[in-house]
């Protein structure tokens, strides 16, 4: 349901009241179930009224408000008897001692309200008066205690009579944030526990209760409103530190510039709250000290004076202050931001070229050649539209030679060569020159008498090649004219006219090699045919390629290309299409071959051909007929009903349209071959009408034959040089083998007078772990080693010729590479006999003379000592 009355505001309302009448200020707020019932109003204190709109204002003149002052406001409807009441306190702004006051009076005692009966004048039933709403309480932020500190005092009228006990519910006491507030459950004194910031919470809404000792509710509960009284601390703070603005050079007073924003985080409607702003300071003072004005109260900075030119000053920085107390020094708070104002460039200042005139030189016949560079001077913002400057030339070049374009980086003009200049038209030229911006000047620029300027150019003349006045040159000839025909005379001019030079001529490009030019006066000769069917002729068309010289220094030469249209002539006979066919050895109706020709030559020398079948030999007529389907194509077919299959070759004369005509006597080859229903060859047939004879089948036979004969010859020879090669491993001469003329023993060895060996080499070592762990690489040649063999490589079972000197190469290298291969050396290996012996060697054993020495018995051994017994027995034969 919608409560009708008072809508208390949420602090205490504050305005400065000080020699004013009648001054006005919107404070009450009554709200009402009917929004278009009239309510009066009517104040207890006679200074003040209330107007039917709520506006509380001064009836008389007010001479100060050292005192708060505090006053009742009722409230009643023009056809309602009931009544509302409020009470209004005003006190004057800043002065946080007499807030204090206020505050620190003595604390007003609320009653719990009582049930009032009235009697309606249209019945007799009674209804209860409704309460009187309580007035808020105001507490100041930022108070310094003492705490607990004592507000209000609640009361019941029944506690005469009966034992009450008082508690408050809401946030701020039972509820979050609680224990804010309290109340003494006996005295029903109320009391605000700790120091309230309007910043983070500006009201609390508490209900008051009474009840007895048992519990039970002895009165209604009450609606307690706390208003947090505002107080001036905070400062204002502006959004950004640094603010960035910009205004054009030039600009008229009252342009607006850029905005600054503070913000407070005090009461708006107060004057804690209300922010101006000034500017404290500019920097530079250029043109004068106050350039810039800003509105005290949005903050907007705008020009109040003109001569803004960012050549002189590009930038301000001004300093801005925000001030609350509505900007009062004395009691607000202040803060400050930095403004920054960027001058930007308009097109106040032409361009000028730096001198009146300039002057360049430039060979003839070039392009793309910078002949100057045309400077300028540009005080406007660079690499801007207001300074890149745009040359245009006015005067002094109809044909186009010349253009300007801009380097973007130093904004000079490139005069540039676009059009070749030629020194015997023109020697030098004198142009005018203009330059502006890519940007308009401004309004009221008037541009500079130094923005012209002329430029002078110098021809250089160069020595220049031989121009054909015409190229490509066309001529039209038949083709086939023989060779040293005159052709035509391909000449080439100098254009250098000053100066006289002999012009020589050469062929450059002949694809056919069918002409050549005359190196004097450049006469065209063919040297051979002209044939209009050669592959290097496109389109009836022949290209060839010749150079002209001069003598000058340094030599120049340019190019001519001759184009011959050759006409055709009927030189070619025409050739019959298809070569090869097939019918079916019974005349069927769709048993028939269609021909046509083709013709190398043009029109008119070709279609439509004439077919015909030659008169001899007779059977040709006899056996085949042709019939003309148009101009290009015939049909032959058999003229009797059946033919035997087999191949046939049937001339056939073919003639042209040309004038007079050529004609061809060409072979159609046929396979004649049996068919089946559908009229396609059969398997039989097509190989009987392959066309191969009894004498070409003997032939493919006995080239067969040959064939595996060879074959055979080169298996059974493969065969013999096998077993030769079993039977003699070794590829030597049997007579220069002299293994039959060693006979290998069980000998031990020489002595030690024969040869002169280290017999250290004979004694056993105590182990053979020297011998498995030697280093790779590193071995003993004179015993064999004690490691697995090497694998040879095997020769297969049937070799190719061409393997068995791979062979003995694979085998030596196996063999050289192989450590336990023989020999390990020249020194024989000996049988160990054991150790201990008592001579240390076979030297220290002590001979006889020889004389005394009998060695006869050396004959009984044996053949094998038959040798040592020719040595050293019977020496007295010796």
């Amino acid at each position: 349901a919608l409560r009708i009355g008072f809508l208390m505001p949420k602090r205490v309302q504050q305005i400065l009241l000080s020699q004013v009448e009648h001054y006005c200020f919107r404070y009450l707020k009554f709200e009402d179930c009917q929004r278009s019932r009239e309510v009066g109003f009517v104040s207890s204190d006679p200074n003040f009224s209330v107007r039917p709109d709520g506006s509380v204002y001064t009836e008389q003149e007010v001479a100060n408000l050292s005192e708060p002052v505090q006053f009742m406001v009722t409230a009643r409807g023009l056809h309602d008897p009931r009544i509302w009441e409020t009470t209004v306190k005003l006190a004057l702004i800043g002065f946080e001692e007499m807030l204090s006051r206020v505050w620190e009076s003595q604390p007003r005692v609320i009653k719990f309200s009582r049930r009032h009966q009235r009697a309606s004048s249209a019945n007799s039933l009674r209804r209860q008066k409704r309460d009187w709403v309580i007035p808020p309480i105001n507490v100041p932020e930022n108070s310094r205690g003492p705490f607990p500190h004592m507000l209000v005092r609640i009361r019941s009228d029944q506690d005469k009579d009966v034992g009450i006990r008082y508690s408050i519910t809401g946030a701020g006491a039972d509820q979050p944030p609680s224990g804010i507030y309290n109340i003494d459950p006996i005295s029903g004194n109320m009391f605000v526990t700790q120091p309230l910031d309007r910043e983070e919470r500006a009201s609390f809404h508490l209900r008051a209760h009474a009840v007895d000792m048992n519990g039970n509710q002895v009165e209604n509960p009450i609606d307690l409103y706390i208003y947090v009284i505002d107080m001036n601390d905070n400062r204002p703070e502006f959004q950004n530190q640094v603010y960035n603005g910009s205004v054009p050079e030039g600009s008229k007073p009252g342009s607006s510039v850029m905005q600054v924003t503070a913000t407070d985080s005090d009461d708006s409607t107060t004057a804690n709250g209300m922010v101006r702003y000034r500017i404290l300071s500019q920097t530079p003072h250029s043109p004068i000290p106050n350039m810039f004005t800003i509105n005290s109260e949005t903050g907007d900075i705008v020009t109040v004076a003109a001569g803004l030119d960012r050549e002189k000053v590009s930038q301000y920085t001004i300093i801005v202050q925000a001030t609350d107390m509505e900007g009062n020094l004395n009691f607000g708070l202040s803060n400050t931001a930095t403004a920054l104002i960027s001058i930007t460039d308009i097109n106040d200042n032409p361009p000028e070229l730096t001198v009146r005139t300039f002057a360049g030189e430039v060979p003839e016949n070039k392009v793309n050649v910078v002949v100057t560079n045309l400077t300028v001077v540009d005080r406007d913002q660079p690499h801007s539209p207001n300074w890149n400057a745009v040359y245009r030339i006015v005067s002094g070049d109809p044909s186009g030679h010349f253009t300007i374009r801009t380097n973007p980086i130093t904004n000079e003009g490139m005069l540039t060569v676009v059009k070749p200049v030629d020194f015997e038209m023109n020697r030098a030229f004198m142009l005018t020159v203009v330059v502006s911006n890519q940007a308009h000047l401004a309004s009221g620029i008037q541009s500079s008498l130094q923005s012209t300027a002329g430029v002078t150019i110098s021809v250089q003349d160069v020595n220049e090649p031989p121009v054909f006045p015409v190229s490509p040159k066309m001529i039209r000839f038949e083709e086939g004219v023989p060779a040293g025909t005159t052709l035509t005379v391909f000449a080439a001019q100098d254009p250098d006219h000053f100066i006289h030079q002999i012009v020589r001529y050469s062929k450059l490009s002949d694809p056919a090699n069918w002409l050549k030019i005359n190196r004097t006066n450049g006469q065209i000769t063919t040297m051979a045919l002209l044939d209009r069917e050669s592959m290097y002729v496109k389109n009836n068309m022949y290209e060839a390629t010749f150079l002209a010289y001069d003598n000058g220094s340094p030599q120049a030469s340019g190019t001519g290309t001759l184009q011959i249209y050759l006409i055709d002539v009927n030189d070619n006979a025409p050739v019959l299409i298809p070569k090869e066919a097939q019918i079916c050895e019974r005349a069927r109706p769709n048993s028939r071959i269609n021909i046509t020709a083709s013709d190398a030559d043009a029109e008119p020398n070709v279609g439509p051909f004439v077919f015909e079948l030659p008169s001899f030999p007779a059977s040709i007529r006899r056996n085949w007929t042709i019939s003309r389907l148009s101009g290009d194509y015939a049909q032959l077919r058999l003229r009797i009903p059946y033919l035997e299959a087999g191949v046939y070759e049937i001339p056939v004369i073919v003639s042209d349209s040309g004038n007079p005509p050529l004609s061809n006597r060409s072979l159609i080859r046929i396979k004649v071959c049996p068919c089946d229903n559908n009229g396609d060859c059969s398997a039989t047939g097509a190989v009987a009408a392959a066309g191969l004879g009894t004498g070409a089948i003997i032939a493919i036979l006995i080239c067969i034959i040959i064939l595996l004969s060879m074959v055979l010859l080169f298996v059974v020879w493969m065969k013999r040089r096998e077993k030769e090669r079993q039977a003699k491993p070794l590829l030597i001469d049997p007579e220069d083998d002299v293994r039959d003329n060693i006979l290998k023993y069980d000998e031990e060895g020489g002595g030690e007078e024969d040869q002169d060996y280290d017999l250290s080499q004979l004694q056993q070592p105590e182990s053979l772990e020297h011998i498995i762990n030697k280093p790779t690489g590193v071995r003993r040649v004179d015993e064999r080693p004690v490691i697995a063999e090497s694998q040879y490589p095997v020769r297969p079972s049937v070799p190719h010729p061409g393997d068995i000197g791979d062979f003995i190469n694979d085998g030596l290298r196996a063999a050289d590479n192989d450590p336990t291969a023989p020999p390990y050396d020249s020194l024989l290996v000996f049988d160990y006999e054991g150790s201990g012996s008592t001579a240390g060697s076979v030297s220290s054993l002590n001979s006889t003379s020889s004389g005394d020495q009998d060695y006869d018995y050396l004959n009984d051994w044996g053949p094998r000592f038959k040798k040592l017994a020719d040595l050293y027995g019977g020496g007295d034969d010796d």
